[in-house]
């Protein structure tokens, strides 16, 4: 039995007749058996040929994803908890800034600043970074603004920072909480 591939269709020319015979036309191109097989192998030999090599090329891109997520993976993997320890961090500064109002003399003043820069030490160790905002022009990809006010600085220069921002690696962990300046009084 001669198989017909799908998208081929008969021609008029080549449908069989009630009595099973095909009608016979002096203008119909007449095709030889040997022909019409070997052109349809040969086009799906192609087709399948270029969606072996899709798929293999689809393969070989998501394995590189994959191992390119791992990678992040391991090397974001302690985010979470230094996003954690930065904010007792903050608590920690704040209860320090209180106890420099008491006593800048005293021995557990001195001993907490010595445990805060080791915290900051240890931060740094693990790559986090402190982003340094007072002073510098306002950028929203690491700035977060929760006021203005007018000041001596000009119009977009951080004033003052609330809460320090924090880096880690490459990627912004945590922005700044600024205020900006609005220009000078008027």
């Amino acid at each position: 039995m001669k198989k017909v591939p799908v998208n081929e269709q008969p021609r008029e020319s080549e449908k069989t007749t009630s009595l099973g015979s095909t009608p016979s036309s002096a203008t119909a191109p007449q095709r030889s058996e040997s022909e019409d097989p070997m052109t349809g192998l040969q086009a799906d030999l192609d087709r399948f040929r270029d969606l072996a090599l899709r798929s293999q090329a689809d393969f070989e891109n998501y394995k590189k994803r994959c191992a390119r997520e791992k990678e992040d993976a391991v090397k974001y993997a302690n985010s979470s908890l230094l996003e954690r320890l930065v904010a007792i961090v903050d608590n920690f500064e704040l209860g320090l800034e209180a106890a420099r109002d008491e006593s800048e003399q005293s021995p557990i003043y001195s001993g907490m600043t010595l445990v805060l820069k080791q915290l900051r030490d240890f931060l740094a160790e693990n790559g986090l970074q402190a982003i340094e905002a007072e002073g510098k022009k306002f950028d929203p990809n690491l700035h977060e603004a929760i006021a203005h006010e007018p000041s001596r600085f000009s119009e977009g220069t951080v004033v003052r920072q609330t809460r320090r921002g924090y880096r880690f690696k490459d990627r912004l962990l945590r922005p700044s909480s600024v205020v900006v300046s609005s220009g000078p009084a008027s």
